[in-house]
């Protein structure tokens, strides 16, 4: 049994609780960190315990501080400060000073590159999927389909002298934007991610369309950027995949009808369950940028940031179903 010090007394009796620690109970109390240690555990190296030193921090305690590098879109080095400054970041990766070593930056660093390597951010965000499938979260009657660009930074000073190579130009709205494109495949009832995929920024939506459908689809939404002519309500049932529905264009130099506008306008509303995902990855966690260089790394961390996503959007339907 751990030691308890007096500063954490001191903290566990204190009249209010911050939304920081809000978030951070109801978000340990639905993730379910047996089975994500469990599909991580055959590549985890066995601990070898330094004689006569502390013992190795268990598995469980660094996915949490990987969870917690999600969350609030910290660095390695970031991680680690962030591990000894707050009380309730620690609790949550079930550290006490008096007891445990705090991971360092190396440490995080190792576990993060052991999660890429063998590419189990892609399984954690399946078996999420799976979990929350169970509970009869997902539906998988028909699929939103949109993408997000996340930036990249285009400066050259750095040590190679030239930007990200993976990572590309594309223009939107008569502005440009260099970083790479955020695909997803989203249940059109629940609103949960079902299907992650990362390329560079140039690359063109319809082309990501297969890839964002798992089968069991009868319909497709999307915006005018996934639009088909041979599988449109207009077109005759396809024989290999769901219809796709999508935005009418104006036509050149002309407007659309006050029909084809109302049709849009019930289209978006549709479609508005597409954002929440994106939502809560860019403003909630952050991730706005990419962090790392090349597109593995940075794909490897949207499978991480969707699957935490799909949990902190069904929290409430999996906290009633525990209690």
């Amino acid at each position: 049994m751990k030691q308890t010090i007096f500063a954490s007394l001191s903290y566990a009796h204190k009249k209010k609780q911050t939304r920081r620690e809000k978030f951070l109970n109801e978000m340990d109390q639905v993730i379910p960190w047996e089975r994500l240690c469990a599909m991580i555990e055959p590549h985890y190296p066995k601990p070898t315990p330094a004689r006569g030193g502390r013992k190795p921090l268990p598995l469980v305690t660094k996915l949490r501080v990987y969870c917690l590098q999600q969350f609030y879109d910290l660095s390695d080095p970031g991680a680690e400060e962030a591990l000894y400054d707050s009380e309730s970041m620690r609790r949550f990766a079930g550290i006490e000073l008096c007891e445990d070593a705090v991971p360092d930056e190396s440490t995080i660093l190792q576990f993060r590159r052991l999660l890429e390597r063998h590419q189990l951010t892609q399984t954690l965000f399946e078996t999420i999927k799976a979990y929350l499938s169970e509970r009869g979260l997902v539906i998988r009657q028909s699929t939103l389909v949109d993408a997000t660009i996340i930036h990249a930074p285009s400066s050259t000073k750095n040590q190679a002298g030239k930007r990200d190579t993976e990572m590309s130009q594309t223009k939107k709205n008569n502005q440009w934007y260099l970083g790479m494109k955020a695909h997803i495949g989203v249940d059109g009832t629940s609103g949960l991610v079902h299907t992650v995929v990362g390329t560079t920024a140039k690359a063109a939506d319809i082309r990501q369309t297969e890839h964002l459908l798992h089968g069991e689809e009868q319909v497709a939404l999307g915006d005018a950027g996934y639009h088909t002519s041979d599988r449109t309500l207009d077109s005759p049932a396809p024989e290999d995949g769901p219809c796709i529905v999508t935005q009418f264009k104006k036509p050149p130099g002309g407007e659309l009808s006050e029909a084809d506008r109302a049709f849009n306008r019930q289209l978006a509303s549709l479609r508005a369950k597409v954002e929440h995902p994106f939502r809560v990855v860019k403003r909630q966690f952050g991730c706005t940028k990419v962090r790392y260089r090349g597109l593995a790394k940075n794909t490897a961390r949207l499978f991480a940031l969707f699957a935490l996503a799909n949990v902190f959007m069904a929290r409430r339907d999996l906290l009633a179903c525990a209690g």
